[in-house]
């Protein structure tokens, strides 16, 4: 582990702020799916996920994070797909934002039992990601910045009001400055399939995300057909709010493991 990744492993760690489950959190032995497989966003990468892995793992969950290229979505699937084809049995797949957009593709993967959608993009087939924020409010505090060769960051000065408003200067500093940068044509991909449309899917809402429209995070949600939990958080909540996430993924897969029996 490099020292960047290790140090926003640590920043996610701190802001958990998260008691470990009790003794009735942890997962029947019985229980079909108990695999999870987490999928980060554009500008983030993996380790921000470590307060729901600490969370789950404690449960008695077998946890997979994927380190998506932001290449391309090709490429980002393809990663996905890896970390799919290492897990045991039947596993619950989680995205947050452009993430979401990954397990939208990948989840036709027949060891994908459940979704769930973290502040997450949820294009179907046919659609490209960019056309999902069609006929919504732009979102002013969300800048970003392109490069020559295409690959997009949120602007250093908007970061935090845009991206992390509810972390301290410090951290918000620290994630702003380690930014894993997203090849801009990715969001004018076509989707090829829609897991979503045969997939049980679950949504965590930040209220207070800054990356998109409120109406556009709910819209997305309720096309899906998804089971919506709200939790007040700026978008980075797959690092700032890890209870409730894990909370949503551990009610998905109980939900999908009763519906297996």
């Amino acid at each position: 582990m490099t020292k960047t990744t290790a140090t926003i492993a640590a920043i996610a760690a701190a802001l958990s702020a998260a008691t470990s489950p009790n003794a009735a959190d942890t997962i029947a032995a019985d229980q079909s799916v108990k695999n999870v497989v987490l999928v980060h966003g554009a500008f983030a990468d993996g380790s921000g996920w470590k307060g729901v892995y600490d969370n789950l793992t404690q449960r008695g969950y077998r946890v997979t994070i994927v380190q998506n290229p932001l290449t391309s979505l090709e490429d980002d699937v393809a990663a996905t797909k890896r970390a799919l084809e290492r897990q045991d049995g039947p596993a619950i797949l989680v995205g947050h934002s452009w993430g979401g957009t990954v397990i939208t593709e990948a989840g036709i993967d027949a060891k994908v039992a459940g979704l769930v959608y973290v502040s997450a993009l949820s294009p179907d087939a046919g659609e490209t990601t960019a056309q999902q924020y069609e006929g919504f409010a732009p979102a002013a505090e969300f800048v970003i910045e392109t490069t020559k060769d295409g690959f997009g960051y949120v602007s250093p000065q908007k970061f935090k009001a845009g991206f992390a408003h509810d972390v301290s200067d410090a951290d918000a500093a620290f994630m702003r400055d380690a930014q894993v940068p997203i090849n801009m044509s990715a969001f004018g991909t076509k989707l090829e399939h829609a897991a979503w449309r045969t997939k049980p899917s679950f949504a965590v809402i930040a209220t207070e995300d800054k990356a998109f429209d409120q109406a556009m995070l709910i819209h997305m949600a309720e096309r899906i057909k998804a089971k919506i939990t709200k939790v007040s958080a700026s978008h980075a909540l797959f690092m700032t709010q890890p209870n409730v996430i894990a909370d949503t993924i551990d009610q998905a897969a109980k939900a999908v493991s009763a519906d297996k029996q």
